[in-house]
């Protein structure tokens, strides 16, 4: 199976790079699951019912959101009724929605989304997303022929933890949250993907996707003087791409990937 993650999508530059290129990719990569971070996807704050409804005319399959999961307040309810969203598993239990679901390509193949917050640096004391992940895994993990998880956190020790957790168990452990992409794709030992951050999907002549001024100011003087606000210039999809066994749910290739922007390219050699 072809799976293509793409990591945060960041305000409108990150919609517009969706828009035009992943139906392009899903064509010519002959993606058979595509699953993007829309968490940042509605002014860099969160994900509006309309939003995630262009990010799946795009082709995405599944869409997963993080710590911004319900800065949009609509997404309290669309959550319920749109399964293809994924926010993380290790949210209160009362919280709408789902951290863990399984879906099917095109082929009736089964595939496990996963997605959970990390615990360092982070603003709220989550529930631990080793134990969360792990149950889920057991729980879910044997009906599906490929598993991806999404760990959103700052630390990338804590990611890069998640990834040997995982190992042999999942096909695909991915990092989201600091949008800026690791040079460390690889197979663990056990078969399982990794990469610590995937990126973002947005402009990259910017601070983590925020226009540059007011993030500087606060640097320089520590006083803001107005909101962040994501962004414009032309965006480079970034994310990973793995090639699982069906039979084994491993990972058989993984490579990372960057499209369009400023960034330098890459992508999967087919």
């Amino acid at each position: 199976m072809r799976i293509l993650f793409l990591g945060d999508v960041m305000g409108r530059a990150g919609r517009t790079g969706i828009a035009e290129r992943l139906p392009a990719l899903r064509r010519d990569w002959a993606l058979d699951f595509v699953i993007v971070n829309g968490e940042n996807a509605t002014s860099g704050h969160g994900l509006s019912e309309a939003h995630a409804k262009l990010i799946f005319e795009a082709g995405a399959d599944v869409v997963t959101l993080g710590d911004h999961a319900f800065d949009q307040k609509e997404m309290l309810s669309y959550i319920e009724r749109e399964t293809r969203i994924v926010r993380p598993l290790n949210f209160a239990k009362a919280a709408p929605g789902r951290g863990a679901a399984l879906y099917k390509d095109g082929r009736g193949r089964k595939v496990l989304v996963v997605q959970a917050l990390g615990q360092v640096f982070m603003s709220r004391n989550y529930d631990s997303p080793f134990s969360a992940v792990d149950e889920a895994l057991k729980r879910l993990a044997g009906q599906a022929q490929a598993v991806v998880v999404d760990m959103h956190c700052e630390a990338t020790s804590e990611k890069m933890g998640m990834g040997h957790f995982c190992d042999g168990r999942a096909s695909l452990v991915v990092g989201t949250h600091t949008h800026i992409p690791t040079a460390d794709a690889q197979i663990l030992d056990g078969g399982t993907a990794f990469q610590a951050d995937a990126g973002m999907c947005g402009d990259y002549n910017s601070v983590i996707g925020m226009e540059k001024t007011e993030p500087l100011r606060r640097f320089v003087i520590g006083m803001p003087k107005s909101r962040f606000s994501p962004a414009e210039g032309e965006a480079t999809l970034c994310g990973t791409f793995v090639e699982t066994d069906d039979a084994t749910g491993k990972a058989k290739r993984v490579c990372m990937v960057r499209q369009g922007g400023r960034l330098a390219q890459l992508g999967p050699d087919l």
